[in-house]
């Protein structure tokens, strides 16, 4: 035993020893604790909860044979034979999973008391895998061999199945209680030869289920294997088993880099491995070109900005893979190296990280002195993450946080205590960064020349010396605030608890970013808010070493900080965003609502856990990072204003579609679902968000309904409910968590007062309820509000119930001079309480000539003829209805251009306020009075009497 364990950690040895003791007399297992026995007993059990765990559950593993086994030398692979699985698929995985624990425990046994080095260790654990891979698949095709038979090609020739080991497995290189990452693949079409054959996609695709249902599903004994199957074409929405053709086809239409990066360490671990090596060569050209591969940096930034904003969502800075100077910049380096130069040197593809370091290194690509330190923090920090996952065999890369865990993993690494340990992971992560930011450097990056008197600027304002007078003569004018700011940023507690690297990086950005502010059009306010910015990310060093090495997106930034107020404020209260900034895919975004939809549904499926929480957090990051680079195309002109209205309000619809199914699933759980087919339930988004024209800041009207036949019927659930209290429940919930503050703030604001007898009613209706206010007891003010309604989430049968609802309800014959008069009465009401404009400003919304001017006229007209027009129903966006009355002949092709021109710009003008973080009024210039006496033309002319402005006519 080490000499310096604590107290605590020596009674918790001793007690444990003397537990399995005890076990091994009440089973009759002989226990001969002489010739060091005991001491690789007790060593063992210092390291790891798991070992003793298994052996309280199998002692005999503490009789001669088992502890010879436990000593033995030779892998899982030379006892796997032995291994008869029963035909019964409870007890085969039964089987399977007191395998896998005998030989894990093998592997700690022999790890911690120095029997294996670490390429032993991590090549043994992947065999294991591999092992159990094999019986698995042997088992499953002998199960389904009785109801399908065999897979057969077109010539009869009979095929397996291949299983592609990818990341560590693949590289023979699996952590302790790593999750496995396979794609599955088989060679040729076909179908199965049994009584009821199959067609071999849906063959395979059923074997893979049972494959994995072996390996990962949870059992008393727990799991045999952690599988992860989301490295395949498509991912989670792609088939479980695709044809080599299929395969094919993908990488070279779809493949993207970080796939590239993926199939360098892909190998055939189980099944037709011989088919397997033909599948890697079709594959070659895709994961290695032909030429020097230079693009592979654009590859790898990308997924590194990936992993930087996760570990800074997750706060990961700390963690032994992801965080910085972790395991995974290692890989990085050296898999940037075998991309860029693999294609023309095949000496460089290889598998395992350590073996590519001394290809790369003998190579000459990467230097012996570095390629020693590379392997020396690999190694040390690829055996401290065993050990942290030896300890209770949990899939963790981070360190514990108490005391006792770190004592017992400084100890068992021969450590004499975790702060030595802890130093030397310092040392080493810390040189991994540096190394990582080398090769990472573009032109114009860290190595980027900065003019010297900026450099002055900065280090005056580190000194306090600096004042306005001399930032006004370098360009910066007025310079009072600024010089404020400059001066309280190096004293601020975030950049004052910088590491020496990090304020490296922020003394070498800083100059950069003046000279960078001076280029814009307003430089005072962009420096003014990249200081804001600085102090929030002063301690997410990821994010300060990816402004550093990256000079456009770095140009970008400031340009944006410059330009828009809301979108700078944005990426202050969320860095998250910067990911957004940075990224080269800016431009390629989702959006129509079943893209978007379905994004946020991938984006959940990357989730470690499904739960209600991380869900949020996880759709609000989604939500603001796609609103955010929709502000930045409209921000540079490439989106106008229509159109980023109605995108921003298919992100909300695809928003509240995904909280609804959340909150839905949550009250399934806790109370079952309603009889009957779908949920019965609708959202109806009124408003900005019904009629297709939400801005960056808007609220959401809604209005919930649901399906009044079922009010009585109880919930099949554990805790059975009456339906009506159902869906106010349910209703509740999506209230809540649209409004709810999570860390990357609220998805949204939301109001409900629209629903019948507004914020008096009840929070949800039902069908007839609904339908019986909209017919008897609704004002022409709501029936206005509903011309714009639609359903945005919920029961599509429902949806088509509210439709007509709608549609009964706006084409009832009316009279057109009592609508037209009282529409005009409540446009002049709200002008008159809520119009800003005066002599020289105009409320672009309110005032007159404004948009609700237009959208007050186009509702009139609509519910004044819907009953002879009712085309005019089918749309509730301004500029559809624009369109559909001039179709209609309400509006003559004059007018349709004046009100079409008028909505965008002052749309355009609207959104633009929006985003410097200005009320929405306007100056009086020429063009804006002449655009809305246009309007007032038209709407005078249509015989509404909307009456004028404040300090205008």
């Amino acid at each position: 035993m080490p000499v310096h364990e604590s107290a605590a950690l020596r009674a918790l040895i001793d007690d444990r020893y003397g537990d399995l003791v005890a076990r091994c007399r009440v089973a009759g297992v002989p226990l001969h604790d002489d010739a060091g026995v005991a001491e690789r007993i007790r060593r063992t059990l210092l390291a790891s909860d798991f070992a003793f765990d298994v052996w309280c559950r199998q002692p005999q593993l503490l009789a001669p044979q088992g502890l010879e086994r436990l000593r033995s030398g030779s892998d899982a692979g030379a006892r796997i034979d032995a291994l008869k699985l029963p035909g019964d698929e409870a007890a085969c995985m039964q089987a399977l999973r007191r395998f896998r624990h005998a030989e894990a425990l093998r592997l700690v046994f022999r790890d911690v008391n120095g029997l294996d080095e670490l390429p032993e260790t991590l090549s043994a654990t992947s065999v294991l895998y591999e092992a159990l891979l094999g019986v698995a698949l042997d088992w499953s095709e002998h199960a389904l061999a009785t109801r399908y038979g065999h897979s057969r090609m077109h010539d009869g020739a009979r095929q397996r199945l291949l299983v592609i080991g990818f990341g560590k497995l693949g590289g023979s290189e699996l952590n302790f209680s790593s999750d496995i990452d396979l794609v599955l693949a088989y060679p040729h079409a076909g179908q199965t030869d049994g009584a009821r054959p199959l067609d071999n996609s849906e063959y395979f695709i059923r074997l893979g289920r049972q494959l994995v249902r072996l390996l990962n599903e949870p059992t008393v004994d727990g799991i045999c294997a952690r599988v992860d199957l989301r490295l395949r074409p498509f991912g989670n929405a792609g088939r479980l088993a695709l044809s080599f053709a299929a395969m094919e086809q993908y990488y070279q239409s779809e493949g993207r880099d970080w796939e590239r990066y993926a199939w360098i360490k892909a190998r055939p671990v189980a099944g037709d491995t011989a088919a397997g090596k033909q599948l890697q060569e079709l594959l070659r050209p895709f994961v290695y070109r032909k030429y020097l591969d230079y693009t592979a940096f654009a590859g790898l930034r990308e997924m590194k900005a990936l992993i930087d904003a996760e570990v800074v969502r997750k706060d990961l800075a700390d963690n032994l893979k992801l965080g910085p100077g972790g395991i995974r910049e290692i890989e990085f380096i050296v898999q940037l190296t075998q991309l860029i130069r693999g294609g023309r040197e095949p000496s460089l593809r290889v598998r395992g990280l350590l073996p590519a370091l001394t290809a790369c290194e003998a190579r000459g690509h990467i230097a012996a002195a570095r390629a020693r330190m590379l392997r020396e923090a690999y190694v040390l920090l690829r055996r401290v993450e065993n050990r942290v996952q030896m300890l209770r065999d949990a899939q963790t890369h981070d360190i514990p946080d108490d005391l006792l865990s770190r004592e017992r993993i400084a100890l068992s690494l021969d450590y004499p205590d975790w702060g030595t340990l802890d130093a030397a992971l310092a040392k080493h992560r810390a040189i991994v960064s540096e190394e990582f930011a080398a090769v990472l450097m573009p032109q114009g990056g860290r190595a980027a020349s900065v003019p010297a008197a900026d450099m002055v600027l900065w280090q005056r304002a580190c000194d306090e010396s600096l004042d306005a007078s001399v930032l006004e003569a370098s360009g910066f004018v007025p310079a009072a605030e600024l010089a404020e700011a400059l001066l309280k940023l190096p004293q601020a507690a975030s950049v004052r608890a910088m590491s020496a690297r990090s304020r490296e990086r922020l003394d070498h950005l800083m100059p950069q970013l003046f000279g960078a502010a001076r280029a814009t059009a307003a430089p005072v306010p962009s420096l003014l808010r990249l200081c804001r910015l600085m102090q929030a990310v002063a301690r997410r060093s990821s994010y300060l070493a990816l402004l550093e090495e990256q000079p456009a997106a770095r140009k970008r930034l400031v340009r944006l900080f410059g330009d828009s107020a809301f979108l700078a404020e944005r990426v202050i209260a969320q860095p998250l965003l910067l990911d957004d900034v940075l990224d080269p895919r800016i431009d390629q975004l989702p959006f129509k609502r079943a893209d978007i939809a379905a994004e946020i549904a991938r984006v959940l499926t990357t989730l470690d856990e499904r739960e209600a929480e991380a869900e949020l957090d996880r759709i609000n990051e989604f939500k603001a990072s796609t609103a955010f680079r929709l502000g930045l195309a409209f921000n540079d002109g490439r989106a106008d204003a229509v159109a980023t209205a109605r995108r921003l309000a298919a992100l909300a619809e695809s928003v509240v579609g995904a909280v609804l199914a959340l909150a839905e699933r949550e009250l399934v759980a806790q109370h079952g679902r309603l009889p009957g087919d779908g949920s019965g339930f609708s959202v109806l988004g009124y408003g900005s968000l019904g009629g297709e024209e939400l801005g960056f800041a808007s609220d959401l009207d809604l209005v919930f309904v649901y399906d009044g036949r079922r009010a009585q019927a109880l919930s099949d659930g554990p805790r059975p409910i009456e339906g009506s209290r159902w869906y106010q429940r349910l209703a509740q919930r999506v209230m809540n968590w649209l409004t709810v503050l999570t860390r990357g703030g609220r998805l949204y604001e939301v109001d409900a007062r629209l629903r019948p007898d507004g914020s008096k009613g009840l929070l949800v209706s039902s069908l007839d309820a609904f339908a019986a206010y909209q017919k008897s007891r609704a004002w022409t003010w709501e029936h206005q509000a509903l011309l714009r309604a639609r359903p945005v989430a919920g029961d599509a049968a429902l949806h088509a119930e509210l439709a007509k609802v709608r549609r009964d309800t706006l084409a009832v014959p009316r009279e057109r001079a009592a609508v037209l008069a009282e529409v005009s009465s409540m446009r002049s009401r709200w002008r008159a309480e809520r119009d800003r404009s005066d002599e020289r400003q105009l409320d672009l919304k309110q005032g007159h000539g404004g948009l609700l001017d237009i959208e007050f006229a186009l509702q009139g007209l609509v519910l004044a003829h819907a009953s002879q027009h009712p085309g005019l129903l089918g749309v509730t966006a301004n500029a559809g209805l624009i369109e559909a009355c001039r179709a209609a002949a309400l509006l003559d092709a004059t007018q349709a251009a004046i009100l079409t021109v008028a909505h965008a710009d002052l749309l355009q003008r609207s959104l633009a306020c929006t985003l410097d973080l200005r009320p929405r009024i306007a100056p009086r210039d020429a063009q804006l009075e002449q655009l809305c006496a246009s309007v007032r033309g038209v709407t005078d002319a249509l015989g509404f009497v909307f009456g004028a402005s404040g300090g205008a006519g």
